[in-house]
């Protein structure tokens, strides 16, 4: 059996919904910012959160996501399970296919993704929106000191080195989460109602 190269998309659909694709550093809240969204549209047709596939123990924290190993995800991969699959942080991240339908039927599909495989969801979904999610360099430093893994110091360090844009052409909504989550989440929601109206 042939399998699909790693880091993966497939051809995108004929599509009348959107995928938005909320992008953003780690400790910006786009997994906060994503479930406040579901909470407000909870039991409403036309929104669906999409539920990532990922290589990582379902305790492990953080979003809620379907859990896989390995071995798991490289079989689902090769037998056309995922419409964007991509590597980061030694883990596998998989979109399921079935937001392709989804799409098709012209609901609104929030997925978490990731600034560096913007294209290939550019490629897989046929309307595209990025949200990205930010924060000021303070406010990053402060959320992921307080997770633990680093010191402030080499937090803020990579910070400096690293930007916040995005690069390419796409339609990107810009959210700067740094205050209230409400605050940010109403915006979130304005964003994801816009696109119920098209």
């Amino acid at each position: 059996m042939s399998l699909i190269p790693a880091g993966t998309s497939r051809q995108p659909q004929a599509a009348t919904g959107c995928l938005i694709a909320v992008v953003g550093p780690s400790g910006a809240g786009k997994d906060s910012l994503i479930d406040f969204a579901r909470r407000h549209f909870a039991g409403q047709d036309g929104v669906h959160f999409a539920r990532r596939i990922i290589t990582r123990d379902a305790q492990a924290g953080g979003e809620d996501h379907q859990p896989a190993t390995p071995e798991e995800f490289e079989a689902w991969r090769a037998t056309g399970r995922f419409a964007v699959d991509w590597q980061a942080h030694g883990l596998c991240y998989g979109i399921p296919a079935d937001v392709c339908g989804l799409l098709g039927q012209g609901q609104v599909v929030i997925a978490n993704g990731s600034r560096s495989v913007l294209p290939r969801f550019a490629d897989a979904f046929g309307c595209l929106l990025v949200v990205n999610v930010t924060a000021r360099p303070e406010v990053l430093a402060d959320r992921l000191e307080a997770r633990g893994r680093e010191s402030r110091e080499d937090i803020l360090a990579r910070l400096a080195r690293s930007s916040l844009a995005i690069r390419g052409d796409y339609h990107v909504v810009e959210i700067d989460n740094s205050g209230l989550l409400e605050e940010a989440g109403r915006k979130f929601v304005a964003v994801i109602e816009d696109q119920l109206l098209r």
